[in-house]
């Protein structure tokens, strides 16, 4: 499996998120209920481990599963935001996941290994988008065209737009219970979070 997108994914999100961090104090404030760029952080941090367990389950031959819900939860994210050490701590973390995601997911797995069916569970705005076994393949990708660029939008969506060029991401919204809403105009709302893009073309 070529891990090239997936590196290239995870280079613009962490180059994005040290734009952010570069912003001091000229970065706005979130709005309320929307994330800032700590919890955007650690929430990819907790989408990296699972995706990383189930990889390594997967090439172990053991029995796995992939469930994001975890990855939603407010008091999880604030913890893994302490536990990191907050916004250097989890770039430094995710970087480090990265490269062991690509490892992971490149060279070391047959195809008949990315082929194996994997039951998961992605929830997205409250709602379930996804319960059905996906290819293991299909979770790596889903990770490097839909979930990382969508973080990475919602992170820059964070610098004034004279700093970055940036129009139209109006950040990342957290509704009750979790879930993530990105909101792009003109063209309305489009949830980039759990892979739901990439599931649908999944399930046809």
């Amino acid at each position: 499996m070529d891990t090239i997108p997936l590196r290239d994914a995870y280079r613009s999100l962490l180059d994005a998120a040290t734009t952010v961090a570069g912003s001091g104090d000229t970065m706005p404030v979130p709005s309320t209920g929307e994330w800032n760029a700590d919890q955007i952080l650690a929430h990819v941090a907790i989408v990296n481990a699972t995706t990383i367990a189930t990889v390594a389950a997967a090439s172990a031959g053991a029995p796995t599963t992939y469930d994001n819900r975890t990855a939603h939860d407010a008091w999880t994210i604030e913890r893994v935001i302490g536990l990191a050490g907050g916004n250097a701590g989890l770039r430094e973390r995710i970087r480090l996941q990265a490269d062991a995601l690509c490892a992971l997911g490149g060279p070391m797995l047959s195809e008949t290994e990315l082929d194996t069916l994997v039951p998961t569970l992605l929830l997205s705005h409250d709602k379930v988008q996804v319960n059905q076994p996906l290819p293991l393949r299909d979770l790596i990708t889903g990770l490097a065209e839909v979930e990382l660029p969508g973080h990475t939008r919602q992170l820059l969506s964070l610098v004034p737009p004279s700093t970055t060029g940036n129009q139209g991401v109006t950040g990342c919204h957290l509704p009750p219970g979790g879930s993530v809403v990105v909101h792009q105009h003109p063209s309305g709302p489009v949830r980039a979070d759990d892979f739901v893009q990439a599931s649908q073309s999944f399930s046809q």
